[in-house]
């Protein structure tokens, strides 16, 4: 989200301190609260936002009734395997979970977006500050 052609200065990311599986929603929630903050204080042009997992892993739901004469109608957990009911993704330990892309200006915008974002999600989370470094391409000597 945000601007993708833009060059930045600074790399601001949200790492997982623990090995955890986020389901779909809190992903969604956290992206949601940190787009707010930053659109909010640099516009729609000031920063770039990376989601970096996506969540693979379909979780399933064997439905049980529990209303009386329900023993007659099921059979537990016998040939169970369930309904499709969300998506999750699985986050190894010092992952990054988001990114933003921002000069120097946006800095502290993007580290309150960070801990705004991190709060949304089920594990603790720590803000790491990277600053880029200028990937200017040196074009070699051509031979006369």
């Amino acid at each position: 989200m945000g601007d993708y052609k833009a060059t930045y200065q600074y790399k601001v990311s949200l790492i997982a301190e623990s090995r955890v599986q986020v389901r779909h929603n809190a992903l969604e929630a956290a992206r949601v609260s940190a787009n707010k903050v930053m659109s909010d204080k640099l516009g729609e042009t000031g920063y770039l936002m990376k989601v970096v997992p996506y969540p693979h892993v379909i979780l399933r739901e064997n439905r049980m009734i529990a209303t009386a004469g329900a023993d007659r109608l099921q059979e537990g957990m016998r040939r169970s395997f369930g309904k499709p009911n969300g998506r999750a993704a699985i986050i190894e330990l010092n992952t990054s979970v988001l990114n933003i892309y921002v000069n120097e200006s946006g800095l502290e915008h993007a580290k309150v977006a960070m801990k705004v974002s991190s709060s949304k999600l089920p594990m603790a989370c720590r803000v790491s500050v990277e600053k880029i470094e200028s990937q200017v391409a040196s074009v070699p000597a051509q031979p006369a």
